[in-house]
């Protein structure tokens, strides 16, 4: 995407707005210095929960995508005319089989994306790691009860794919038009001089540090999942320490300079947008379990029952809150006990850990805000319609 200019109207239409919120803004009422302070203690929660251990990897491996991959073969396997069976599953197990959260995910979609990936597998992804978090799963039933954890598992699988081939069709023509441009997919690596076993090696390791790096436990339920917790720090040594070995043997200083480049530009792209999306986030909804400017008995009073409006509040809720990688069970947890309906629980499931605030803002800078709002529509709705039958039921 070639992002335009923002002309000097816009831009002091912008700050105008911003004056005027924050003129207006009762500063001395107790509410509103509490949801600041949310505001700024859910960034700093975020800096420390998740950009060292998640974000820090995945830009590295974002970047890699970038200068090592093979473009062809991205876009023989998740390009818009790929096979759709392969390209759709192998998009929604590659997501699946990283369990990230919703702002994890984004530098590994936008390094696929730009890599010559199509939209529609690129969604899936996107949706899916995020979705389809496999200790969050089991977790649902065990917590919630086995139906809705049932019910989320094949929920998010089938909207995966689902949401990711509608974006397709919607917009195949405009997406036929980015890949037959050249110069979008530009490289700046030369000829890899490496086999292609040890580029598998080389990207399998540092998914492997970013899995067990925000490995997290199963608070006693899966044994050998608590084992493997118990020993994160040491597998992530590990492999950390293999990582190191390949770089000093497999690559050269050139493509090493390629790489830290592609990784800082991802960075540079993502971290504003993020921070600014966390900070909204935080000052509207709070922390989990902390009160902001909306308070919590609304929202639990909005999504009792199952009616279509308590299903859809749910959904566009957790569209816009930040979920960290199984927060959103405890949470639920206490809205159930709170009175919320099982409908409106599995909206919330579906929609919330696959979408926040902040990653819609990421993602609307990458695929521009008529994409990104077609797939947050699509998700809500979608999620919306789930929770209401699964209500019914």
């Amino acid at each position: 995407m070639i992002n335009k200019e923002i002309s000097p109207n816009k831009r002091l239409l912008f700050f105008t707005i911003i004056f005027f919120v924050i003129y207006f803004i009762p500063a001395e009422s107790e509410r509103v210095l509490k949801a600041i302070n949310e505001a700024f203690f859910m960034l700093s929660d975020y800096a420390h929960q998740h950009v060292l251990l998640c974000l820090i990897p995945a830009f590295f491996i974002a970047g890699a995508i970038i200068v090592f991959v093979n473009q062809q073969a991205v876009i023989k396997y998740l390009g818009p005319k790929a096979n759709k069976i392969l390209s759709y599953s192998v998009a929604s197990v590659s997501g699946a089989i990283l369990s990230v959260c919703s702002c994890t995910i984004l530098p590994l979609f936008k390094g696929i994306y730009k890599k010559g990936a199509g939209l529609g597998p690129a969604i899936s992804f996107l949706y899916s790691g995020p979705a389809i978090n496999i200790l969050a799963i089991i977790l649902s039933a065990k917590v919630l009860g086995l139906k809705l954890g049932l019910a989320r598992t094949f929920g998010a699988i089938i909207f995966a794919v689902l949401i990711g081939l509608i974006m397709h069709f919607i917009y195949r023509k405009e997406d036929e038009k980015r890949l037959s441009d050249e110069g979008m997919f530009k490289t700046v690596s030369m000829e890899i001089p490496r086999k292609l076993w040890q580029e598998v090696v080389y990207m399998a390791v540092m998914i492997g540090i970013l899995i067990f790096l925000n490995w997290a436990p199963s608070k006693g339920n899966i044994p050998i999942w608590d084992f493997i917790y118990s020993a994160k720090w040491i597998i992530s040594l590990l492999l950390f320490v293999v990582l190191i070995f390949i770089l000093i043997f497999w690559f050269k200083k050139d493509e090493l300079k390629d790489w830290v480049t592609a990784t800082r530009d991802f960075a540079l792209q993502i971290l504003p947008l993020l921070f600014v999306g966390i900070i909204v986030a935080g000052l509207l909804l709070g922390r989990p379990g902390y009160e902001a400017l909306i308070p919590n008995e609304w929202v639990a009073n909005l999504v009792g029952g199952n009616s279509i409006f308590a299903n859809f509040f749910a959904s566009i809720s957790g569209a816009l809150m930040y979920f960290a990688t199984l927060t959103e069970i405890p949470i639920l947890q206490g809205l159930i006990g709170a009175g919320m309906g099982h409908g409106p629980a599995l909206a919330l499931l579906l929609a919330g850990p696959s979408l926040s605030l902040p990653s819609i803002l990421v993602i609307a800078g990458e695929l521009g805000w008529k994409k990104a709002l077609t797939y947050v529509i699509l998700v809500v709705l979608m999620s919306t319609i789930a929770g209401w039958l699964f209500g019914m039921l």
